[in-house]
């Protein structure tokens, strides 16, 4: 994304801050908690989580962290988020957490940190300029994962079209790219109206 897609992200996610709170999923862009909770339980299904590193791109306020606490022993947690109010909320949330980690950063422009299960929940669903981007971004966070990448979009067969900053994809071509880099890809639908998960494992 560009600089100007960048900030139109943050302005975005600072209005439904002052909006919401930053303790709300609202903040994040999810409709309600049932939302955010839906794309969780979907992500830990997929991913034996136990003593293993975790590496979430797009992690707003590490509420994803929590979740798999719950579920798993031994994770071993980095988050990355361009927001800033996102990460300071983390950060406080998490303080004491010795295996919670958490980056301020364009994670376009980050070397990504290899880690055995790479999560992006959100993360995709913004518009961009570069009719290459989903695919790049595709591309790099599988690069960066050692057993797992776990990634959602949201479908344009049910998203909104006219949406000014969120877009849904053509989810028969992003399960094709992912084909193409990997030999096991599974797709999970029905968790949520609009929305598909990608597991793919290497």
């Amino acid at each position: 994304m560009d600089l100007l897609e960048r900030a139109t992200v943050m302005h975005f996610h600072r209005h439904r801050i002052a909006l919401h709170g930053i303790d709300s999923v609202e903040s994040m862009g999810w409709r309600e908690p049932a939302s955010q909770r839906g794309r969780f339980e979907t992500i830990a299904a997929a991913i034996d989580a136990d003593h293993s590193t975790v590496l979430d791109v797009g992690c707003g306020t590490g509420d994803l962290k929590r979740f798999l606490d719950e579920r798993f022993s031994g994770v071993s947690y980095l988050g990355i988020d361009q927001q800033p109010e996102f990460i300071a909320a983390a950060r406080a949330r998490h303080q004491g957490d010795a295996s919670a980690v958490f980056i301020e950063g364009n994670a376009d422009r980050l070397s990504l940190p290899r880690a055995d299960h790479v999560i992006a929940c959100g993360l995709l669903g913004y518009r961009s300029a570069n009719p290459r981007h989903l695919f790049q971004t595709i591309a790099r966070l599988f690069a960066a994962a050692h057993q797992t990448l776990v990634f959602n979009v949201l479908d344009q067969r049910r998203f909104p079209a006219d949406h000014p900053l969120l877009v849904g994809r053509d989810v028969a071509a992003v399960d094709a790219f992912c084909r193409q880099l990997c030999g096991d890809v599974t797709l999970v639908e029905g968790y949520a109206v609009d929305d598909a998960t990608f597991v793919l494992r290497l």
